[in-house]
């Protein structure tokens, strides 16, 4: 089983997949309050948190970091990038508030599994050269994450793939289009991430929240899989040969599946290949 924890490489690369979005203007907070899962307004400046936007059903549509820089300006993080895509909706409700909704083109996004210079937990730094630090492991997995003002980290495919199976190895799904909108929070396990809460005012798909946090409704959940190379967001994960999940996140041998909370962790399988059940990577939350 697959449980190595070492870095998986030296140093800064650059991540391209990651896009950033910026919202500022006078109504910048109350605006992403009013539409993501997290509590923005209670976010202080100069912090960060995870959050997440919701369908009116309830469906995770993309899961992000979002930075409150200052009472003007925020930062969302999209490690799945389509920002373009995020913003025309977003753009959708802004109707007479004071906002803009723009690619923020002025940073590149960089990764190392080491500890930050300055950044930890949740309040980021400003390095001298204009950089913003994040804190994006956990003392036993350090991971740090810069958005840079210069970009000249190296960036390779091995090193973008060693990333996306850290994500996941802490719990962070990473979403291919196909599995957007398919999946609550609950199902995709965004409370190890604190990405939502069930106490602030209304966002889309609150109530769906709300009432299977408070009902207990949920009957699936996010489980860590070591998978045989080759399978695909949206293959079938089987036990004793019935069709019981469906995986949604997938980076080389690791896989993010949702499957029944009485799953269990043996005799599963995908394409006809044995998988085997990981332990997530607690420390995420922010």
């Amino acid at each position: 089983m697959s449980d190595n924890l070492a870095p998986a490489f030296n140093g800064f690369r650059t991540l391209r997949q990651p896009q950033l979005l910026s919202l500022s203007g006078p109504d910048a907070v109350a605006f992403a309050h009013a539409q993501f899962a997290s509590d923005v307004a209670a976010l202080a400046d100069g912090h960060w948190q995870w959050s997440t936007w919701l369908t009116a059903k309830g469906r995770v549509l993309a899961v992000f970091q979002l930075l409150r820089l200052d009472a003007g300006r925020l930062l969302l993080v999209c490690h799945d990038g389509e920002i373009e895509a995020m913003a025309e909706q977003l753009r959708r409700f802004v109707f007479r508030r004071k906002l803009a909704i723009e690619r923020a083109g002025d940073f590149s996004v960089e990764g190392a599994f080491q500890p930050p210079v300055a950044a930890t937990g949740a309040a980021l730094a400003r390095l001298d050269d204009g950089t913003i630090e994040l804190d994006v492991g956990s003392p036993a997995y350090p991971r740090t994450l810069r958005l840079s003002a210069t970009g000249d980290a190296a960036h390779d495919a091995a090193a973008e793939l060693a990333w996306r199976q850290s994500d996941l190895r802490f719990g962070l799904p990473r979403l291919a289009p196909s599995q957007r909108e398919q999946w609550t929070p609950q199902q995709l396990g965004l409370e190890r991430l604190a990405a939502y809460s069930v106490k602030k005012g209304c966002y889309p798909g609150q109530e769906i929240v709300a009432r299977t946090h408070f009902l207990g409704k949920a009957k699936r959940a996010a489980t860590l899989l070591e998978i045989t190379a080759g399978a695909a967001p949206g293959d079938e994960v089987r036990k004793d040969g019935q069709a019981i999940g469906t995986l949604v996140s997938v980076a080389g041998e690791l896989a993010l599946a949702v499957l029944p909370l009485d799953t269990g962790e043996t005799d599963l399988s995908v394409a006809g290949e044995t998988v085997d059940v990981l332990p997530f990577v607690e420390g995420l939350a922010r």
